[in-house]
């Protein structure tokens, strides 16, 4: 590499040997079996549910004549991250889950401490009823939002009942009809069937209690398939950082991918994981080519961010001639798991330093947060020798549905700018309309958002800065109202790489065309004449705005 770059580094392990395990905090347990779900793609879209009347609340659940069925200590309060082991705590584990007291004791058994695995508490209030508590991020009180876990020991026939009782927000996609993920091992053996949408009388609600700030609850119904079956829930398609490394070191194997692709080590995080850094080009010519960055997974509870970039990965490494054209125009810089460590741990929103990355760009510290003081560096010195024609940043969100993003319009430059600003994300829509909202999009710059790495890139002179946000839910577009499944997540990434080479395409005309819809598009919304001519300048971005995005324009979320 040119001088200054990291060398080709193998932590990344040859094809061969076995993988680098996950560190973790020291005061983690961590059960010895590997965790590995297949990859499945249900033949029939799964529908959205029929939401439920929010203003319901069942009869008070009882939690405290219920027994506690599994337990993990927290971590003492205002305690902070010291050091990190593979394996998490030394010494044997403890025995969080009650023992059963014989074949006749149906009692579930749950287990979370494995990778991504969030789940702190269970009370037993039924014969086949359970509330749930998440644990929150480490180090912090807050951001519950992600769970995922194992249950063993189901019986099929009856209807169970989970309630998860201390969820962060207020609102949610499971108030609209989303519904949990769920996994049986017995299936994925025996039939080959993998993660799918369960649960009838999905209800997202207030908790009762007195507790501040307050609780929401996410309270869902299902049967279990098998008797005897190990099964699992989630919040969205798991995607833990073995899961990356494991496809990592496929291509470090790989003797055509690993020609123009160069797997680096970005930095390590706090607790000693790699965070790595994929430069991808072909070989030749690269003094000439512009840039894109892309990242995911700084918000580690939004798992279908690596989905898509899973899926942008597969295509800008394969054969295909846009591929090969991709690779010949631009040099790509990815990092696909800026928060190693809160996937690992099965965090919402934190890292280690027990705060959102994704707040930190403007003032990050090296030591805090490395992965993103690492990338803003890395991308002042990619701009001082080349431009970036687009950073994307890609994340999920948990309250509106479709595909969409946020960009940078900070007022004030010419109309053509601002206009220019909105063009990648409308190709993007006309590529994927059954996904991609563009209606949804926007481009007003909020002072709480001003240490997101959009804004801090946009600010250092990347025009084109994006977070790109895939609903936890799924789609309502084209006809759809189903759920993502992996595939489509996957597919936003082919997507991106389609629209990438719309919007640099030599011949104008596309981008032309798209330029003249969003002035038209704006011209409305302003209730100015098309044609009528007069100048954006002197528009605000927040009137841009307030006319589209809803009532929700206020609440900050996934970016």
């Amino acid at each position: 590499g040119s001088p200054g770059e990291p060398r080709a580094l193998f932590a990344l392990p040859a094809a061969q040997g076995p993988l680098p395990a996950p560190r973790w905090p020291i005061e983690c347990e961590v059960i010895k079996e590997t965790i590995e779900h297949i990859e499945w793609v249900p033949p029939e879209p799964e529908p959205f549910c029929q939401p439920m009347a929010p203003d319901w609340a069942p009869a008070a659940l009882g939690e405290e004549h219920g027994t506690i069925v599994y337990h993990l200590s927290p971590a003492p309060r205002g305690s902070c991250f010291t050091r990190a082991r593979i394996g998490g705590a030394p010494g044997p584990l403890s025995s969080p889950a009650a023992p059963l007291e014989g074949p006749q004791d149906t009692t579930l058994l749950f287990e979370s401490r494995f990778e991504s695995g969030n789940l702190q508490k269970a009370v037993k209030v039924g014969p086949y009823e359970y509330v749930l508590t998440l644990r929150p991020d480490l180090y912090t009180a807050k951001h519950t939002q992600w769970f995922y876990f194992r249950v063993q020991n189901t019986r099929r026939g009856p209807l169970y009942r989970f309630t998860i009782a201390n969820l962060a927000k207020p609102k949610s996609l499971y108030g609209e009809g989303m519904r949990p993920l769920f996994y049986s091992q017995r299936d994925a053996q025996s039939r080959g069937i993998g993660w799918r949408r369960v649960g009838a009388d999905v209800r997202y609600y207030r908790g009762g209690g007195r507790e501040e700030p307050a609780a929401f609850r996410l309270s869902w119904t299902a049967r279990f398939p098998h008797d005897g079956d190990t099964c699992f829930f989630a919040h969205s398609y798991p995607y833990t950082y073995s899961d990356l490394q494991r496809y990592l070191r496929a291509l470090a194997g790989d003797p055509v991918r690993s020609r123009y692709c160069v797997v680096r080590a970005l930095c390590r995080s706090l607790a000693g994981n790699t965070v790595y850094l994929l430069t991808i080009t072909s070989p030749a010519g690269a003094a000439a080519k512009r840039a894109v960055v892309l990242s995911a997974r700084v918000h580690p509870g939004e798992s279908g961010s690596s989905w898509a970039m899973r899926g942008f990965l597969d295509f800008l490494l394969s054969a295909d001639a846009d591929a090969q054209l991709l690779r010949r125009l631009f040099v790509f810089k990815v990092v696909p798991m800026l928060n190693p460590d809160g996937v690992v741990v099965g965090n919402s929103r934190c890292s280690l330093a027990g705060r959102d990355p994704n707040r930190a760009y403007g003032t990050a510290l090296c030591g805090s947060f490395p992965g993103v003081w690492h990338l803003r560096a890395m991308v002042e010195r990619v701009l001082a020798e080349r431009e970036v024609v687009l950073y994307c940043d890609f994340h999920g969100h948990s309250r509106k549905n479709n595909v969409f993003m946020y960009g940078c319009d900070g007022g004030g430059a010419g109309a053509g700018l601002r206009l220019c600003q909105r063009v990648f994300p409308l190709m993007l829509s006309k590529n994927a309309p059954d996904k991609f909202s563009f209606p949804s999009c926007k481009f007003k710059v909020q002072k709480s958002k001003a240490g997101t790495g959009r804004v801090v890139m946009w600010r250092m002179g990347v025009s084109n800065s994006y977070t790109m946000e895939a609903a936890f839910g799924g789609s309502t577009l084209g006809g759809r109202s189903s759920h993502f499944t992996v595939e489509d997540l996957k597919s936003l990434g082919y997507h991106l790489c389609d629209t990438l080479l719309d919007f640099c395409d030599p011949d104008p005309a596309k981008f032309q065309q798209c330029l003249s819809e969003v002035d038209a598009l704006l011209r409305q919304r302003l209730g100015r004449e098309p044609g009528s001519g007069g100048s954006w300048s002197d528009v605000s971005p927040s009137e841009l705005e307030s006319s589209t995005s809803g009532s929700d324009s206020s609440v900050s979320d996934g970016s």
